[in-house]
């Protein structure tokens, strides 16, 4: 989905309907602040407000998700596209998700190989190298969970069971936040609460 222009046709039927961010956002019970992401092209409604803004704006959902108004003919094939668009996503945002695990496995497995050879075989390597070691060391375990922090924080999208809107939290959230499998405790952007939010890989979850 092209969410740039999806944001620009969200705007376009918005202000046709002589609609104020606020008096949209109104409407549909959420802040103006939401609104303008979408319209940006920086956020994307969650789905349980597709169906209430279509309405507001007399639209349907495959005109949305297409970014623009559709002729009878072109509904199908659209509808069709769009239901593959997000199973591609959600097939790659698994595959992303993987692969940012393995490198974040890997490189606590270096971490953790390179500081035993230090310990064992510290006293038999010359000062110089046995630092530059532990320096690799420290080094790739940083990179590996960097890595998968961010995959973890950005590949997909975290949904609030409270108004299941779906959502990115930033680093410090992401970090801050307590955690239990796959639910991590962060302030929903949408509502406000504070919620175990569980992580999915695409908004049909």
């Amino acid at each position: 989905m092209d969410q740039i222009k999806i944001g620009r046709f969200i705007a376009d039927e918005r202000k046709k309907r002589d609609y104020t961010q606020r008096q949209l956002a109104d409407l549909l019970g959420i802040s103006d602040k939401t609104v303008s992401k979408w319209e940006t092209g920086k956020g994307f409604p969650e789905i349980s407000l597709l169906l209430p803004l279509c309405s507001e704006l007399d639209i349907n959902v495959n005109e949305l998700l297409s970014g623009g108004r559709l002729s009878e003919a072109d509904y199908k094939q659209k509808a069709e596209e769009n239901m593959v668009n997000m199973i591609k996503e959600k097939e790659a945002n698994q595959k992303n998700y993987r692969l940012t695990n393995i490198v974040g496995g890997m490189s606590s497995v270096t971490y953790v190989v390179l500081m035993i050879i230090i310990s064992i075989y510290g006293s038999a390597i010359p000062r110089l190298p046995a630092i530059v070691l532990t320096v690799l060391a420290i080094g790739v375990f940083a990179v590996g969970v960097y890595v998968a922090t961010q995959g973890e924080r950005t590949i997909g999208y975290y949904k609030c069971p409270e108004c299941d809107g779906y959502f990115i939290p930033t680093y410090k959230e992401y970090m801050m936040g307590m955690h239990f499998l796959s639910t991590r405790k962060l302030q929903c952007p949408h509502c406000s609460q504070k919620v175990w939010a569980k992580k999915v890989m695409s908004r049909d979850e």
